[in-house]
């Protein structure tokens, strides 16, 4: 597997390197944020870890360049800054997960291994969803409410799609977490909480 690891702290871009090697990744290092683009633009990685404090252009930016060049790597912040407004912004500038540092290293491996998983899931070849007054194309990403045009993120539109696949089904946060975030434990703030009152807001 290969992962690309935008850090800019050489102590912990060692360690997790010295770690994830061991444990059979190929690791790339970029030390800031314009050799991480350079890097994630010219190469196919499986998966991208990346710090949102960067010199350079910073973690946030980088993202959401990537994102722009309609490369969908999954992409896991790992960062001090942990509120849930860095959290939120985080995912919403189009990355799939987000973890605290001080971070314990098999709790990182993990959601590598998860996000890397998706990565490579089948298509499913429906394309279209219906509930009530609410229309959900998952191919063009177009969702209507009675006929008008709704504007999502990313993850909002992950969060909806999935919902909608479960009317009338009643599912938990670990569950939203895991098929909309790709991890299977709570990480313990209430980001889950925050894209449903998104959604029910627009």
């Amino acid at each position: 597997m290969k992962v690309l690891l935008i850090e800019d702290e050489p102590s912990v871009a060692s360690v997790i390197n010295k770690s994830l090697s061991e444990s059979g990744y190929s690791i790339s290092i970029a030390p800031d944020g314009n050799t991480g683009l350079d890097f994630a633009l010219t190469n196919d990685f499986d998966v991208i870890v990346l710090d949102i404090m960067l010199p350079g252009i910073n973690g946030m930016q980088l993202c959401k360049t990537i994102r722009d060049h309609k490369i969908d790597t999954p992409i896991l912040f790992l960062t001090a800054l942990g509120t849930t407004e860095n959290i939120v912004a985080g995912l919403n500038a189009g990355a799939d997960d987000y973890l605290v540092k001080p971070f314990k290293f098999v709790e990182l491996e993990a959601r590598i291994r998860t996000l890397a998983r998706r990565k490579g899931a089948p298509i499913e070849q429906e394309e279209t969803f219906r509930a009530g007054n609410l229309y959900v194309n998952r191919s063009s990403k177009i969702v209507k409410l009675k006929d008008e045009p709704v504007s999502l993120t990313a993850t909002e539109f992950r969060l909806l799609e999935f919902l909608v696949r479960n009317t009338n089904k009643v599912v938990s946060r670990i569950e939203i977490l895991e098929h909309v975030w790709g991890i299977n434990f709570n990480m313990g703030t209430n980001v889950v909480d925050v894209y449903i009152n998104y959604l029910r807001k627009k």
